[in-house]
């Protein structure tokens, strides 16, 4: 694959919009209380988690990126596809943790609400 077809702008669009999501979505407004209750009653930290913060941006960025590269391949049901795995994997791991089936849904939810963010983001730029 030629990288300098990738709609680079896109990606770098598709990656804030679903990182700045997962801020909304697991604040007070949205449901980050219900996955807190979920998640064995944790209380949000003091101050954002700066190395969860990088990891969780390095991930999205990397899903932004499959997203990319399957548009550019005209094979966007592969990034579908690769979204559910993630969004799968993401709530088989929150179940064997015991978080709350609502914890589980809200996890998981990001990962198919982020992934369809980076997809309009291809469509729409």
């Amino acid at each position: 694959m030629d990288v300098t077809l990738m709609n680079w702008l896109a990606v770098g669009v598709g990656t804030v919009a679903a990182f700045g999501l997962g801020m909304l979505w697991f604040g007070p407004l949205m449901f980050g209380k219900a996955w807190a209750t979920g998640s064995h009653d944790i209380s949000p930290p003091a101050s954002p988690p700066m190395a969860a913060m990088v990891v969780q941006f390095l991930g999205i960025l990397l899903l932004a990126l499959v997203v990319g590269m399957t548009e550019t391949n005209q094979a966007i049901m592969t990034a579908v596809g690769a979204i559910l795995a993630v969004a799968f994997v993401v709530a088989g791991m929150d179940l064997f943790s015991q978080k709350s089936g609502r914890a589980t849904l809200v996890d998981a939810g990001y990962i198919v609400a982020a992934g369809a963010v980076m997809i309009l983001a291809q469509g729409v730029l």
